[in-house]
């Protein structure tokens, strides 16, 4: 069905109606042609006549073999398609009284997602009368987002949302974690006068 919709948004040979073309490709002299010109040089050369710019004055078309262009538009397509960013969040849950080994091991979690530059959403879910301990969740996430500081950084700080009070974290920029300042260049060597 997908090749049914390229196919469909490109007119080819006859079904180019307009007086006149922009002639562009391999092996042909560009120019304004009439269309009726331009179709017989794309007939001689045994290839389709594709309009690939029609809203130019005059629309623009190209000599070539429709099927490969085709392929070739799928295939621009699937390029563009790969380099766009994916964002990944993972999600990582508390609860309003989770013990010290609990924490960590979900700090651990979160700065390997950091890492591979995944953002975090962590919350802590209050269940029942666990709501009371509003306070509690917040100063918990608000320590979590300060235990990984260097990995990431804040995006959204504890909102209470229904049963959820949520923090979301996004991985920074530059790759690793452990960059280092900029060291400093050794100070000249000091002559005995100056010691």
């Amino acid at each position: 069905m997908k090749n049914d919709s390229l196919k469909e948004q490109y007119r080819i040979n006859e079904r180019i109606r307009v007086r006149e073309v922009r002639l562009v490709g391999d092996n042909v002299e560009q120019g304004v042609y009439p269309t009726s010109q331009a179709l017989k040089i794309a007939e001689e050369q045994g290839l389709d006549l594709v309009e690939i710019s029609p809203n130019a004055a005059p629309p623009v078309c190209r000599v070539i073999d429709y099927q490969k262009f085709l392929y070739q538009q799928k295939k621009r397509q699937k390029e563009q398609k790969a380099k766009s960013v994916k964002v990944v969040v993972k999600e990582i849950r508390f609860g309003p009284q989770t013990d010290d080994h609990d924490y960590n091991f979900k700090l651990k979690h979160a700065k390997g997602f950091l890492e591979e530059g995944s953002k975090v959403k962590a919350y802590v879910f209050f269940k029942g009368r666990s709501i009371l301990f509003k306070e509690q969740g917040e100063v918990l996430l608000l320590r979590f987002a300060n235990d990984l500081e260097e990995y990431g950084k804040v995006e959204q700080m504890p909102v209470l949302e229904g049963k959820r009070m949520i923090i979301m974290l996004s991985p920074k920029k530059g790759g690793s974690s452990t960059t280092k300042p900029a060291a400093k260049k050794p100070a000249a060597p000091q002559s005995k006068a100056e010691e």
